[in-house]
């Protein structure tokens, strides 16, 4: 088999020892640490032409059989303990049968590219080999593990009764790729298929097809959610900083230590269409012989702490010579913090039918914060029967 390894027998100690073409084939000087000692197995990536991510050590079978062909390729393997990492290449097309298929149940083999070192393993075997670790048949069949010093190439699905006479594997559909790739220490670690492949030191960076990503100690960030960028949709569940941005469904977010708020707050609006009377001197909330809700605008403060409160109505009063007005609480987490009061209020004094409203400037609220603005009433006399239709509140932020 054309499999060779740099540095795992001495060409002086045994005739098949490293040789001068072993040193130039073998992929040295490609070891990126995920430890002190030791380094992630992994295919050195590349293709002819640079048009795929890696085309060595890919597994395949072109016809009806049980007869899997692994291509070219060179790759590293982390062996066992303090053994290091061994460079290893496969200089030729190689060839591995699979053990026919159990008949009554299917089963996952693996094939692996693997590293047999007597003297640190406590075999009898040093030497570099293609292998194919045999899973057991079941009902549910699981993959087998994978041996130490070892990198796995593809599983590969047997299905039961599978055999030379019987067709074989459908290869089209059996065979998962397993390959991931490594590069060099300091080098950009390329795309390997989304699966969760965790960096080896604060630092490293990875290119995930669609972004490149940095390894900050526990999980892969992309370039978008580093300082000062803004966090992609669906990338994070809670902020890394206060002050940092992210994108939901369309709309802009800023973490305030503790929720995501709106960057940019939009307008509150609430309505209610349906009339209704009130005939109290003293501020209340709602009005009678309506079947609509208290009319409730719920907003949230932007940076400046300052809003726009617009209240307007369409009524008239019940006796001429008084007045009907419709203003708003301001509340925050149901606490009243603000009053409704004549000054910020929408008033009419006739009898006619007329559309007021009134605007007013709100200052010195919690930027960042949810309030609610609260629709309320009160006329000039309890005989003043004042009548409210098509109430509306609006909050504006002011930015």
């Amino acid at each position: 088999m054309p499999v060779r390894s740099a540095w795992l027998i001495n060409r002086t100690e045994t005739e098949s020892g490293q040789s001068r073409a072993d040193t130039r084939l073998a992929p040295l000087g490609t070891m990126a640490p995920d430890g002190a000692l030791t380094g992630p197995s992994g295919v050195i990536p590349g293709s002819v032409g640079g048009e795929h991510l890696m085309s060595g050590l890919y597994v395949f079978g072109e016809s009806a059989g049980m007869r899997v062909t692994v291509a070219p390729g060179r790759a590293v393997i982390q062996g066992q303990g303090a053994a290091g990492v061994y460079p290893v290449v496969l200089t030729d097309y190689a060839s591995l049968v699979l053990e026919d298929g159990n008949a009554s149940n299917d089963r996952i083999d693996l094939v692996v590219l693997r590293v047999h070192d007597a003297q640190h393993d406590g075999g009898v075997r040093t030497e570099a080999v293609l292998e194919v670790i045999t899973g057991k048949a079941d009902v549910t069949p699981e993959q087998p593990p994978v041996p130490p010093a070892s990198l796995p190439l593809a599983r590969i699905a047997v299905p039961a009764g599978a055999s030379v006479g019987t067709g074989g594997i459908v290869w089209a559909d059996a065979v998962y790729d397993l390959r991931v790739p490594t590069v060099a220490v300091g080098g950009i670690l390329a795309e390997s298929w989304n699966r969760d492949v965790t960096g080896g030191y604060p630092g490293q960076y990875r290119d995930s097809s669609a972004a490149l990503q940095r390894w900050d100690g526990a999980r892969w960030v992309s370039y978008p959610r580093q300082t000062g960028g803004i966090a992609p949709q669906g990338a994070l569940a809670a902020g890394e900083y206060t002050g940092q941005y992210r994108d939901e469904n369309g709309r802009l977010q800023r973490w305030d230590g503790t929720l995501w708020r709106p960057a940019v707050p939009s307008t509150a609006w609430a309505h209610n269409t349906d009339g209704g009377y009130c005939t109290s001197t003293s501020w209340v909330e709602a009005v009678t012989d309506t079947t609509g809700p208290t009319v409730t605008a719920t907003f949230t403060v932007p940076v400046t702490g300052a809003v726009l409160v617009t209240v307007g109505f369409m009524g008239h009063t019940g006796v001429d010579g008084q007045w009907s007005r419709m203003g708003v609480n301001i509340r925050k987490d149901g606490v009243l913090v603000l009053e409704a009061n004549e000054v910020r209020s929408a008033t009419v004094g006739s009898k006619a039918m007329t559309s007021v409203s009134a605007t007013s400037r709100i200052t010195g609220l919690q930027p960042g914060a949810v309030y609610t603005a609260v629709s309320a009433y009160t006329t000039s006399a309890t005989s003043n029967r004042g009548w409210f239709d098509n109430r509306f509140i609006r909050v504006d932020p002011l930015v």
